[in-house]
């Protein structure tokens, strides 16, 4: 069985590559997870021989059997991170790591395969320098997405004993509509998205399945997300359908929800509280109440509220959606603090400020 954290990746380049000329005009202002680039990245998994056939190759649909595993026990995980192409040329990833380490934590809490975290970066690496050119510049970024899936054909409840994992990718621009400073939320007070015990710290497709309906239910509001609150009480705010919330008070400090194993750890939410730990702002990762969240944002002791994420980036909320009504965050625009935060991320993610914490990694 191999053990390696390093393979050796057998190349196959796309016999129609798409043309610079066509890659220059999607990458301008894309759907997000609309355009996909040319390859992709496999490796596979079995009991047997472990880590092997490392394969960098053309996209293409996956052949399963029918009795395909995923299909009927949902074992599957993903990340979500995204390259960036600097100012001066250089492309960048942001906390590979950091994605690498919550993947190999969501591969165990599904009884899945544990990849490696240096062939999780290798692989992710190997795809940004094969489709390299379809790395946006200015504010768009290539998102990219590893995941892995149960791969064995059988019926019978038990873990699968083989993987495939992969790496695709494709160039964004911003989740939400672009020009959209602020987004309305609504708050289900009938679905929730984890209980204690569950999946709710891993990354795995299951739990946003389990969302969408929530999430409908928020776009026939006329809302562009839905906050969900915990599954015991329905009291206590945890986290957006994709993303992790903060809330600015009115001394200046940061309030979250804590990882209670409900929640997903976010890589931009633990970065956030970092950054704003370095500059003095006070962060509390302490439970917060749904009715004191409304209290809270009518006699303005909450003066900002945002969402967080990868694909999100930091994204204000400006106003709440309820069964009971609705009410409005600060002015309902993007406030002082959530630029500042935004500004300082987006700016180290890009190599346009500099980065203290060395989370930009560089590609070869």
């Amino acid at each position: 069985m191999s053990t390696d954290t390093q393979l050796q990746f057998v190349e196959t380049p796309h016999p129609a590559r798409t043309p610079p000329d066509q890659i220059a005009t999607s990458i301008v202002n894309p759907v997000f997870g609309r355009v996909f680039t040319d390859h992709m990245v496999t490796i596979k998994w079995t009991d047997r021989l472990g880590w092997h056939d490392a394969r960098v190759e053309p996209r293409r649909p996956f052949q399963i059997d029918p009795a395909c595993s995923v299909l009927h026990y949902a074992q599957e995980i993903f990340e979500g991170m995204k390259a960036y192409r600097s100012v001066g040329g250089e492309i960048l990833l942001f906390r590979p790591l950091e994605n690498a380490r919550r993947f190999r934590a969501s591969a165990a809490r599904m009884s899945m395969a544990e990849l490696p975290e240096a062939l999780f970066l290798q692989a992710v690496e190997a795809l940004v320098r094969t489709d390299r050119n379809w790395v946006p510049g200015g504010d768009g970024s290539l998102y990219l997405r590893p995941f892995m899936f149960a791969s064995e054909s059988f019926l019978g409840v038990r873990a699968s004993s083989e993987y495939v994992f992969c790496v695709i990718a494709c160039p964004v621009g911003p989740y939400f509509k672009a020009g959209k400073t602020a987004v309305n939320v609504w708050v289900s007070d009938q679905y929730t998205r984890a209980a204690p015990g569950g999946t709710g710290a891993a990354k795995c497709g299951g739990n946003y399945a389990a969302s969408l309906i929530a999430q409908t239910e928020a776009s026939a509001k006329g809302c562009d997300q839905v906050v969900f609150l915990d599954a015991a009480e329905h009291r206590w705010i945890e986290e957006l359908g994709g993303m992790n919330v903060f809330f600015v008070m009115d001394d200046g400090s940061l309030l979250t929800p804590p990882l209670s194993g409900t929640i997903l750890p976010g890589i931009t939410r633990a970065s956030i509280i970092e950054l704003s730990k370095r500059d003095g702002i006070a962060v509390s990762e302490v439970p917060y109440v749904f009715d004191a969240w409304r209290t809270d944002a009518g006699s303005g002791r909450v003066k900002e509220a945002f969402a967080c994420g990868t694909a999100a980036v930091v994204t204000a909320i400006g106003q709440v959606r309820h069964a009971g009504g609705e009410f409005t965050i600060g002015h309902g625009d993007e406030g002082e603090v959530t630029r500042h935060i935004r500004t300082l991320l987006t700016g180290i993610q890009r190599g346009k400020i500099a980065d203290p914490f060395g989370w930009a990694h560089r590609v070869k």
